[in-house]
């Protein structure tokens, strides 16, 4: 069982959401394998039915799985460690706090681990304060490269800078990716990217020099109507890749 994503050129993986099995299969094929495809803790009412489900999941798409917490709920951040531990997905989604637990119960490092840190206006001062209960306190806001630091202490694989709303936060990203370049992290662009403002935000990342980029797309390529990601977007979204890694 493979633990580490299948980047393109060693470089992209994308990360987009699946409303069911068949949609996962189909998207893994659409992104001719460089995905991982998540699966929302949030969407389950307790942990035995989410282990069983998303361990059916990852068996179709061999491994390509991203436990994910819901809208970046810290409240599911134990949930998704506990699932994490058992299933033992190639990409894992959590707030700043809960990165170190999901590491620790995972019992090795070639999983990514993220960490959600969000914009604060300020470009080089990031949030970190996104845990179940730092998140209702004052706000926590760090040097980006210490954040960076603090996530390397605690095992984490790379910064999900959420929520960005597209290009909302532009000059603060681009210091981020520049961040993460400097100091050997990986970076998740995560928060209101389409089809029309992605080339741009993984042209930045790339540019700067980051060694691993994993971007986040979710309701944007999602059909309303059926819950699920159009494989369509998601052949679109790989050809800007291929174009941009070159």
């Amino acid at each position: 069982m493979k633990l580490s994503p299948n980047y393109y050129k060693d470089r992209v993986c994308l990360n987009v959401l699946a409303g069911s099995r068949e949609n996962a299969r189909d998207i893994y094929a659409a992104a001719e394998k460089h995905v991982v495809v998540g699966v929302l803790s949030k969407n389950y009412p307790d942990l035995a039915s989410a282990i069983e489900d998303m361990t059916q999941y990852a068996n179709d798409i061999e491994n390509a799985l991203s436990v994910g917490l819901g809208a970046g709920d810290p409240n599911q951040s134990e949930m998704v460690s506990q699932i994490s531990k058992v299933v033992q997905p190639q990409h894992v989604n959590q707030v700043f706090t809960g990165a170190p637990i999901s590491r620790a119960l995972l019992g090795q490092n070639e999983t990514i681990v993220n960490a959600l840190v969000s914009p604060t206006g300020k470009v080089g001062l990031v949030k970190i304060s996104t845990g179940p209960l730092s998140s209702t306190f004052p706000d926590a806001i760090v040097p980006v490269e210490t954040a960076i630091a603090m996530l390397k202490d605690m095992g984490a694989s790379s910064i999900k800078f959420f929520n960005m709303n597209g290009l909302a936060h532009k000059e603060e990203f681009a210091y981020v990716a520049k961040a993460c370049a400097e100091h050997d992290f990986y970076l998740e662009p995560t928060g209101g990217i389409d089809l029309d403002n992605f080339e741009e935000i993984l042209k930045i990342a790339l540019d700067a020099g980051v060694e691993k980029v994993i971007p986040h797309i979710y309701s944007s390529i999602i059909d309303s109507k059926t819950g699920n990601t159009r494989p369509e977007d998601v052949k679109t979204l790989l050809a800007m890749v291929k174009k941009l890694v070159g």
